[in-house]
């Protein structure tokens, strides 16, 4: 079948795309940059890529006509800026117009489970786009999950700092609500599993694990599967706005999404009973055995998909390419060189920047910049890196974002996404004679901007030059 898939830099679209092509499907990806798009880990000769914003329709004419299925994975939860709800009414709408104007039979739609009567703008907004795209010429399929859990999930990272970080937790009380977690490999056995199955044509499921728990179990149950012991108690004065800086500031979650989560995670989350997993054949996995999978996939190095890669940020909204050329006039700079004597060890400390290697020299500092950039509202250190030893256009590295990873060109380029008076890169760049340069750029944004560059230029001394040096120095 030609499968037209959007959110393809989400979290779930870059699980489920390698199994559409295993499957033997032709997919067409939808992508707002193709820049973030890492062709190097598929066969190009069933995926074809086009790039499309469905906030804007006239874009949506490059989706093609002899579509089979299409998949609706578009999420706008963790955006820092603007009306989500709004954002995600327009994108559906947009993107049924265009579905209906092709050959498609069928679209499935990934959803949240909303049978509560008050319902969290999340989920609010959620069951209106199933509204929005049913009723048209093609069938809709909905698949609605509550808690995913999976290497890279934004609900199991969040639940792995809470218990790696705390032993004893002082919690609100939304942490009795029950929900029904479900592992992210049964969630791809439900997407690829509903297409062409004309018995879920216009039909909706609710899809969970075998497990019905609470959001204390869960912690609990995550705690004694990794050999920890962890207390928590309860208390009824959190207000949200409290959990949610409570989550913000523990986590490495942005605090948009931070408090979305807490407006969702006051609402019961439990699926309606229905037969698609034994029509399927899907065998549901248990909680305890989602997080032993999920660790075994961080152990080795194959996190596929991270959230924290997924988070919306100016730089997705405006496009790598307006931040990949480094501005000259009216920035500040620090530059160093330095020969490398061995080259491909050097290249692979670069790669390997950031996350639990740290950034060579000073690592404390670094710490308490992003702990000062979380104080100011900003990213933090927290998020780390998805794998140890790659990196790609788009990925979350620590406070910075990865604009170039080239290592044919053996250039690396970042742009920073904490709090800052101004915009600043990284770059790490090694020339045909071994000479690597490191450069700091630093575009301040009016006075505050330069006062802050002056402020920070003795730690900068400081950092740069002991990093170059650990970077450029050979292996032990």
């Amino acid at each position: 079948m030609k499968v037209l898939l959007t959110g393809v830099t989400g979290y779930i679209a870059q699980r489920l795309l390698p199994v559409l092509l295993a499957n033997g499907h032709d997919v067409i990806c939808c992508v707002r940059d193709k820049k973030r798009f890492n062709f190097k880990n598929y066969s190009t000769l069933n995926l074809t890529l086009i790039e499309t914003d469905f906030l804007n329709k006239d874009t949506l004419q490059q989706i093609p006509y002899d579509i089979d299925v299409a998949y609706y994975l578009i999420h706008s939860m963790s955006t820092e800026t603007g009306d989500f709800e709004n954002m995600e009414e327009v994108c559906a709408s947009n993107f049924k117009n265009r579905i209906e104007q092709t050959n498609a039979k069928q679209v499935i739609y990934l959803s949240g489970i909303s049978n509560a009567d008050e319902l969290s703008k999340h989920l609010s907004s959620r069951k209106n786009v199933e509204t929005v795209l049913s009723g048209s010429s093609f069938a809709l399929t909905t698949l609605k999950a509550g808690i995913i859990v999976g290497s890279g999930s934004a609900s199991f990272e969040i639940i792995r700092d809470l218990v790696e970080k705390l032993p004893i937790m002082i919690t609100p009380k939304w942490l009795e609500t029950k929900c029904q977690p479900i592992a992210i490999r049964n969630v791809v056995e439900f997407l690829i599993g509903v297409i062409g199955k004309a018995e879920t044509y216009n039909n909706s499921y609710d899809i969970g694990g075998p497990d019905i728990l609470s959001y204390k179990e869960m912690l609990l149950r995550f705690a004694k599967t990794r050999g920890l012991t962890r207390h928590i108690f309860i208390v009824p004065v959190m207000t949200p706005k409290i959990s949610s800086y409570w989550l913000y500031f523990v986590t490495a979650t942005s605090f948009a999404l931070a408090k979305n989560l807490v407006n969702s995670m006051k609402i019961e989350v439990i699926c309606k009973p229905n037969n698609l997993a034994q029509s399927l054949g899907i065998k549901l996995i248990k909680y305890e055995t989602s997080i032993e999978m999920a660790f075994d996939k961080i152990e080795q190095n194959q996190v596929l998909s991270s959230w924290k890669d997924a988070q919306t940020s100016k730089i997705f909204k405006e496009g790598l390419s307006k931040f990949i050329e480094v501005p000259v006039n009216g920035c500040f700079k620090d530059i160093r060189s330095a020969k490398v004597e061995e080259g491909n060890t050097s290249i692979d400390k670069i790669w390997a920047i950031g996350g639990t290697t740290g950034w060579y020299y000073g690592n404390w500092l670094w710490k308490i910049r992003g702990f000062l950039d979380k104080l100011a509202g900003g990213v933090g250190m927290r998020r780390g890196r998805k794998s140890d030893t790659e990196l790609i256009s788009g990925d979350a590295l620590d406070f910075w974002r990865v604009l170039i990873a080239n290592k044919d060109e053996k250039r690396l380029l970042l742009y920073a996404e904490m709090k800052l008076p101004g915009e600043a890169w990284l770059e790490f760049k090694i020339d045909k004679n071994d000479i690597l340069t490191q450069t700091a750029t630093f575009r301040p944004l009016g006075l505050m901007g330069r006062l802050y560059w002056y402020s920070v230029l003795p730690f900068h001394g400081l950092i740069f030059k002991g990093m170059i040096k650990k970077i450029a120095e050979p292996a032990d």
